[in-house]
């Protein structure tokens, strides 16, 4: 997790040492009621918490909705105080002067539902570790299940409230190029450009069953007691083995084993003691646990439901729903992503057609380049965005 922060903070560095100015942003609160699901459940209230950077026109015209990945969360870019160590994930693109220009667009990022990291402070978001005001207590496995439709259709309520009737663009890496098709399905009225990142219209049968392994962890660890653990010992190591995994795989094998050069396939402890350790599992598994203290394991299991369910239109039709897209659409795939493979988004971009544009990101960091390496496609989106 060290080298981790330590690589981000030193990409992000990198990346605006054009910029002095520190762009501070304040997280907001968005409440919603009697919110019907996908499925037909009905969640009495909705809170989400949700970012904005820039300012928005006089005919809010300009305005750019950011969808988050997977563990991700609202903070898309900036800082909330000058004294935070890193800002928000995709700063090296959003912000004054940047491919995603604050001074030209009004830029909106949101939680989503069943957010992963339900325990961060500047997290707000509705899931089973939440409250359930008829019981007093947190919701567990009565949250009904939901889908990336639900995330996009708790945006369109903010993006309601805000009194904005389209959007310039979606744009969205990983589980937020998921929410960024949909919003171009479902409201083909509202949206004028779509960026899928690292991403995909729908999810196939390897990936669900790739996401169940995250799932398996959580649910065969003794302390998950079906979901209700809340008043006791959490999921912990269900969570942790959780978490390394879903790391690893996001992860391409180049950048993992230049994290850990040292590796020593004949280690003295693991050659002579079945229970020794090699320290590129410690590696990994300690940069899990840190990150525990944040996310709730209930959670993990509503947001890979919502990402195994996912198929654009949701009516099993991806060619019919990919074919009501009005916007101008970019696909970013990463070369080297083995989780999103890119001709995941190729398929999407060929079902889009005509006007659709599709490039690759490379890099050595897989489907993590859609996060770390998204700045050396910043003249392409900069460009697209203008058009």
């Amino acid at each position: 997790m060290k080298f981790i922060k330590l690589l981000l903070l030193s990409v992000t560095l990198i990346s605006n040492a054009a910029f002095a100015e520190t762009m501070l942003v304040k997280k907001q609160k968005f409440t919603t009621k009697n919110f019907r699901t996908f499925n037909g459940s009905v969640i009495d209230t909705v809170n989400i918490g949700w970012e904005a950077y820039g300012t928005l026109n006089d005919t809010k015209s300009n305005a750019i909705l950011i969808t988050h990945y997977f563990t991700g969360n609202s903070h898309a870019a900036g800082k909330y105080n000058e004294s935070d160590p890193l800002p928000g994930y995709w700063d090296a693109i959003i912000g004054p002067g940047k491919a995603i220009d604050t001074d030209k667009y009004y830029v909106i990022s949101s939680d989503t539902l069943v957010n992963a990291g339900v325990y961060d402070s500047n997290v707000i978001t509705t899931g089973p570790a939440t409250i359930n005001p008829r019981t007093g207590k947190p919701y567990g496995l009565s949250f009904p299940v939901v889908t990336i439709r639900d995330f996009v259709n708790v945006q369109k309520a903010l993006i309601d409230s805000l009194g904005i009737r389209k959007l310039h663009a979606v744009v969205g890496p990983s589980m937020g190029s998921m929410q960024a098709i949909d919003w171009a399905v479902a409201y083909p009225e509202m949206v004028e450009r779509m960026v899928s990142v690292i991403g995909t219209a729908q999810v196939d049968a390897w990936v669900v069953a790739a996401m169940e392994k995250w799932a398996a962890p959580i649910k065969t660890d003794p302390n998950w007691n079906f979901g209700n653990y809340y008043d006791g010992d959490k999921p912990l190591v269900g969570l942790i083995q959780s978490l390394a995994m879903i790391t690893q795989e996001a992860m391409h094998p180049a950048i993992f084993n230049a994290s850990n050069p040292n590796h020593d396939p004949l280690s003295q402890g693991p050659l002579n003691d079945i229970y020794a350790s090699y320290p590129v599992v410690d590696w990994l598994y300690n940069a899990a646990k840190a990150r525990t203290e944040l996310i709730d394991a209930n959670h993990i299991l509503y947001l890979v439901r919502a990402n195994q369910t996912f198929i654009a239109g949701y009516n099993n039709d991806v060619a019919g729903a990919l074919s009501k897209i009005t916007a101008k659409t970019l696909f970013l795939a990463a070369t080297n992503d083995l989780l999103l493979y890119p001709a995941m988004a190729e398929e999407a971009h060929e079902l889009v057609g005509e006007g659709s544009q599709y490039d690759e990101i490379d890099g050595q960091w897989g489907h993590l380049d859609g996060i770390f390496s998204i700045e050396t496609k910043a003249n392409e989106l900069r460009t697209f965005l203008e058009q």
